[in-house]
């Protein structure tokens, strides 16, 4: 097969047409995608509507209306009493914290740990800037399940990329590869979802552990295949591979290491190191910023301020898109999408069982709280211990609300033009789906 550089035009016009193949592949899903949230948020009200109106019209259901109009001021009155004002406070601890870990130069000494690697996956960020060690913490938080401690420190490492970012109401590259990371949910410990399956009195709660780190791993790593292909990044730097094989690496040996246990000790384990891991942060920054002889409470209220002003701007963005997420839902849409889904599986021959945990995969992309609501009703019908509910879990796991996050983290530093990053992150979220189901046939079918 020919290469373009083999042909004799200029160098280039090959990258151009390199770059028009790669939209090719996508099937032109980068057309206007900074408008693709306007579009999806009309949508939901769309075909909200119309839903609606058939099931009154003809199903005679005078109450959907009601419905739809009650979850506007319900979902809206979340996105601020719910989300946005307990965010507050963590969000004031978190960056007073980060602003002393600043000061103490520990974040300067993470990123050079992660520069190099981090200085492939996202070239426009210097080696040593606080972003890398920013986007390190976050990571990590996540991983542990810390996700009231991650949040915070991905606002902060959003506001460092931007003072980087030339265009400010666009994405950066580096800001669509570290939001599609975000979306992909990587959790190596999944106590929440643990903890839920012992409260609908699962045998084996800690059963979903090994799937869904595994669907959550699949969709990482096609996330930043995704967003790698669509900004060229080689992933064939010997740099890359090794931080990457690494990774899987320790994550081979945890799954095993995990499985060797009960679920009583896995709790007991992750509660433990990732409290552990996280004060012994907090703690290091203290001892850090006064060997630096670093007023520490000053340099706490000095980064505390931003958390209030931050929340502030975050606030139309949540509103905006849950109210969006509870009109399609309360309509009643989500339901005739996975009942048309069941009808096509098995019409085509294949297995159904799937479809009655679909809800909480087509619900985890809008809603963190929608989906959770969806695993733990999929329980409530189906049993903790069926396959519905097993894959309803690992569902819930294997990535995490892509929507929810564009909005929280593109609109705190007041970026309006998201490109590719919702696509590339709902195929991150297709890759843990689908990971998902196959994964659970092999484990629970």
């Amino acid at each position: 097969m020919l290469k373009l550089q083999s042909l004799p035009i200029k160098k280039g016009l090959a990258d151009n047409l390199n770059s028009l193949l790669i939209k090719l592949f996508f099937l032109r899903a980068e057309i206007k995608l900074n408008k693709v949230l306007n579009y999806i948020w009309i949508a939901f009200f769309i075909i909200a509507f119309a839903v609606a109106l058939i099931k009154l019209m003809v199903t005679g259901d005078t109450e959907v209306f009601k419905t739809i109009i009650d979850a506007t001021f319900d979902s809206s009155k979340m996105a601020v009493m719910d989300i946005s004002l307990p965010l507050t406070g963590v969000m004031t601890l978190w960056l007073g914290l980060m602003n002393i870990g600043e000061k103490a130069g520990a974040i300067n000494f993470l990123s050079r740990i992660v520069g190099p690697f981090f200085s492939r996956l996202f070239p426009g960020i210097p080696k040593n800037h606080p972003a890398n060690g920013q986007i390190l913490m976050n990571f990590s938080a996540n991983m542990l399940g810390l996700g009231n401690a991650a949040t915070p420190i991905g606002l902060k490492a959003m506001s460092s990329m931007q003072e980087l970012n030339p265009d400010k109401e666009t994405a950066s590259n580096a800001q669509i590869m570290f939001l599609v990371l975000n979306t992909s949910g990587f959790t190596l410990i999944p106590i929440t979802i643990i903890a839920q399956r012992a409260i609908q009195h699962a045998t084996d709660p800690s059963d979903v552990f090994i799937p869904i780190l595994l669907a959550t791993y699949f969709s990482t790593l096609i996330g930043l295949l995704t967003v790698a292909f669509w900004q060229k990044i080689n992933l064939f730097n010997r740099v890359v591979l090794t931080w990457i094989l690494g990774i899987s690496a320790l994550v081979g040996c945890l799954i095993w290491y995990f499985s060797t246990l009960r679920h009583e000790q896995i709790a007991v384990i992750s509660k433990v190191s990732a409290n552990v891991i996280l004060f012994s942060i907090i703690t290091a920054f203290i001892i850090g910023a006064v060997r630096k002889k670093v007023n520490v409470y000053d340099s706490f209220i000095e980064g505390a301020k931003t958390g209030f002003e931050t929340t502030i701007k975050i606030i139309p963005y949540l509103v905006a898109m849950l109210v969006g997420i509870a009109v399609f839902r309360a309509s009643g849409a989500m339901d005739y999408f996975v009942n048309g889904i069941g009808w096509i599986v098995g019409f085509l021959g294949f297995n159904t069982d799937f479809v009655g945990a679909l809800p909480t995969a087509l619900m985890k992309p809008l809603s963190g709280s929608g989906s959770r609501g969806m695993m733990i009703n999929a329980m409530d019908v189906y049993g903790p211990n069926s396959f519905v509910g097993h894959l309803s879990c690992v569902f819930q796991g294997s990535a995490d609300t892509t929507f929810y996050i564009v909005a929280l983290y593109f609109g705190s530093v007041g970026i309006k033009k998201t490109r590719y990053a919702i696509t590339a992150g709902l195929i991150a979220d297709l890759a843990g789906v689908i990971a998902a189901i196959f994964i659970s046939y092999m484990f629970f079918h």
